[in-house]
């Protein structure tokens, strides 16, 4: 028996070993599992993302083919039809006297010859720029610029110059002297707004040619006046605008200009602008010159009987009797012809007195106070107008034009008219005219304007003020240095 229980005894220790080694087995699997679906996890996981970068990459790579066949089409539509402009403000960009003389033909030439010029210079300086087109835009007072050059001799007629400006419109497709009319200035209003066709109507030009992509380069003829320097200093900052601007030379520069021409590429056609600046002849020499040939086609030669002289003889009790020189040989004989000798031989006694009939005085013109810049300058100190005057002043709700002007011109104006404004109570309406911006900004050119020019808040030198971003005025009003120094006749 005792045997038995032994054998026994070793196949239960045997099936126990059994037991444990199967628990093993079965933990072993069960991790095994456990991993497995773990693995499993992942891998789907890994699967999704893996199709998502998929489908991500090739929309990617889709989207970038058609950014690249955009750009492609874009860079061709950039590089079609380049052209290069010059802009000239020609009461400063002027052509040679031997051009201007010519009329018609040396417009035509003027235009030929400034047409190569750039050509040349383009070819030379800018290798990258391939066979663009020439334009070219000079603006300019016509009929001032056309009477400063008869003043000067430099034409007979005023016609020679109109001419010549027909003449250079006609000399070339792209060509055009653009005539901006009286006022001085004008000439800048219309230039500075082609880079940036001075004022504001200037900048706007300028600008518009800067930013576009067709425009290769800018020919800036203003060598004559400072008031392009600011212009010229709002594009340091941005050396790819610098790159796109050549300034012309004509009269040399002035001081704020010389002192940008580093900053930009600077060429000088001689051959075509004059270099020194119009001296007209003295107003007595010229209007002399007009006077005599008026008297000549208005003159009956050959007709000593003819009113157009007249004198006057001395009497002893300071009295003048008008008599014509005709009317001198009346008492000798009325029948008898008159004749050049008895006219002279009859008034030798005689003194001449002129019967011009005087100018009467005018008032001087209206003048605008500018800065250096340009810019216009109310001479008014804001600060010194009483804050409890102002206040009431403007609870009057008083009309503006019709006090400080003299006239309405609104039919439905609701504002009052019938107040009696005193002496002091109209300055106090001046400055709150002033607090109301003006449309035109610094760059207005109306002597007359009552309306205000800058921040009256803002400081010299500073670009905010006490309003901050809700300020009525423009951020180009705020700042402005009122230094004077430039007077604008109007």
């Amino acid at each position: 028996m005792a045997s038995v229980s032994a054998q026994a005894q070793e196949f239960f220790n045997r099936y126990e070993q059994l037991k444990a080694i199967e628990q093993t087995k079965n933990l072993l699997i069960e991790d095994l599992l456990s991993r497995i679906t773990e693995l499993e996890d992942a891998y789907q996981r890994e699967r999704l993302d893996h199709d998502r970068e998929t489908r991500f990459n090739r929309e990617v790579q889709m989207h970038e083919m058609e950014l690249m066949e955009q750009l492609t089409r874009f860079k061709t539509a950039m590089d079609q039809e380049p052209f290069v402009i010059a802009l000239l403000d020609g009461d400063g960009m002027i052509f040679r006297d031997s051009l201007v003389q010519q009329g018609e033909k040396g417009g035509k030439d003027a235009a030929n010859q400034l047409w190569l010029a750039i050509r040349d210079y383009t070819s030379e300086t800018f290798t990258n720029i391939h066979s663009p087109k020439i334009v070219a835009r000079i603006y300019a007072n016509v009929r001032g610029l056309g009477e400063t050059l008869f003043k000067a001799g430099i034409i007979d007629k005023l016609s020679v110059f109109e001419d010549f400006v027909r003449g250079f419109n006609g000399g070339r497709l792209l060509f055009d002297f653009v005539d901006v009319g009286s006022g001085k200035d004008r000439a800048d209003d219309k230039l500075a707004g082609k880079l940036s066709s001075f004022s504001h109507y200037h900048h706007e030009t300028l600008k518009l040619n800067l930013y576009n992509c067709h425009c290769q380069q800018i020919f800036l003829g203003c060598s004559h006046d400072n008031g392009y320097a600011r212009l010229l200093e709002d594009n340091l900052a941005d050396i790819e605008l610098t790159r796109r601007i050549t300034l012309l030379e004509g009269f040399p520069f002035e001081r704020e200009l010389a002192s940008l021409i580093g900053s930009y590429r600077v060429t000088k056609f001689e051959t075509l602008f004059r270099e020194s600046k119009i001296t007209p002849l003295s107003n007595h020499t010229w209007e002399n010159a007009v006077t005599t040939s008026n008297s000549y086609s208005s003159s009956n030669i050959g007709h000593p009987n003819s009113r157009a002289v007249s004198r006057t003889p001395s009497n002893s009790n300071g009295t003048a009797a008008t008599t014509s020189a005709a009317s001198a040989t009346s008492g000798s004989s009325s029948t008898t012809p008159a004749t050049w000798a008895s006219t002279i031989a009859a008034s030798a006694s005689t003194t001449f007195k002129d019967l011009t009939p005087s100018k009467p005085s005018t008032p001087s013109p209206p003048v605008i106070e500018r800065n250096k810049y340009g810019q216009r300058v109310d001479r008014i100190d804001f600060k010194a107008a009483p804050k409890d005057e102002l206040n009431r002043v403007k609870k009057l709700k008083l009309c503006n034009l019709f006090f400080l002007l003299g006239d309405c011109p609104n039919p439905n104006c609701y504002h009052t008219h019938d107040y009696k404004l005193g002496k002091q109570e109209r300055m106090v309406l001046q400055v709150v005219a002033r607090m109301t911006p003006c449309h035109f900004g610094t760059e207005c050119d109306d002597a007359t304007c009552i309306y205000g020019h800058r921040c009256p808040l803002s400081e010299a030198g500073k670009k905010d003020c006490y309003w901050g971003s809700n300020c009525r005025f423009d951020a180009d009003a705020h700042g402005i240095d009122t230094n004077i120094v430039k007077l604008t006749k109007v």
